[in-house]
């Protein structure tokens, strides 16, 4: 079949990654201007510039896709075995699809009760924030063991225990302190994102800038 280009991945990884960025920043400055220090993200694709950020939600779970097969193309020709890394790589795909499942769900800004499909979004944010944070710590932490990958867990681990306190933040403080959570909580989810995206971008560029050279050719033939 086609060869996949692991570089050419990581390259539209690093575009969604700006893209995303853009997107967010556009999605804020539009009516109905939400908070973004005490109101989540998901509050932005609500209303009439609403689906903005429902494309950017598309768009992240796009580009984690796209970095999610990219990386396990730079495993393969590593020569390890995927199964090794099979929880990150299972845990990441939960996160990425679950920000496709954001775009279909929409939020509740806000409403008591809660409606079906706000009621869907908070546990799919939920999960894809866990899946995803936790998915960047145990691939972090499995790069200790390949030869080729040591120079990245360097940084990617320390970037990627970061990006687990953030989410904890993010979804322990609703419970443990609500008044606070009201006040802070778009802050601390945007912390959580902001972190994930740069452990993302972070081993992106790296790829593109180093080990492109030291892994092997940056073709792989898809299976």
């Amino acid at each position: 079949m086609e060869p996949i280009n692991i570089r050419r991945l990581y390259t539209v990884v690093l575009i969604g990654i700006v893209l995303y960025l853009i997107l967010d920043v556009v999605a804020q400055l539009l009516p109905p201007h939400y908070n973004w220090i005490s109101q989540a993200e998901s509050d932005l694709a609500v209303g009439s510039f609403g689906y903005i950020m429902t494309i950017n939600f598309v768009n992240r779970g796009l580009l984690s896709l796209a970095f999610l097969f990219a990386f396990m193309g730079t495993i393969r020709l590593t020569g390890e075995k995927l199964d090794q890394y099979r929880t990150g790589f299972f845990l990441l795909g939960a996160w990425s699809i679950g920000a496709l499942l954001l775009a279909i769900f929409p939020t509740d800004v806000p409403s008591i009760p809660i409606s079906w499909h706000g009621a869907i979004h908070l546990v799919v944010a939920v999960l894809a924030f866990l899946t995803g944070a936790f998915g960047a710590l145990v691939l972090s932490l499995k790069m200790n063991g390949n030869q080729s990958l040591r120079n990245l867990r360097r940084f990617a681990y320390p970037i990627s225990v970061l990006v687990v306190v953030f989410c904890l933040l993010e979804v322990l403080i609703p419970i443990v302190t609500p008044h606070l959570a009201a006040h802070f909580g778009g802050f601390f989810e945007r912390l959580f994102l902001g972190t994930m995206l740069v452990w993302i971008a972070a081993i992106s560029a790296y790829m593109l800038t180093h080990e492109s050279k030291s892994v092997a050719p940056t073709n792989l033939t898809a299976s």
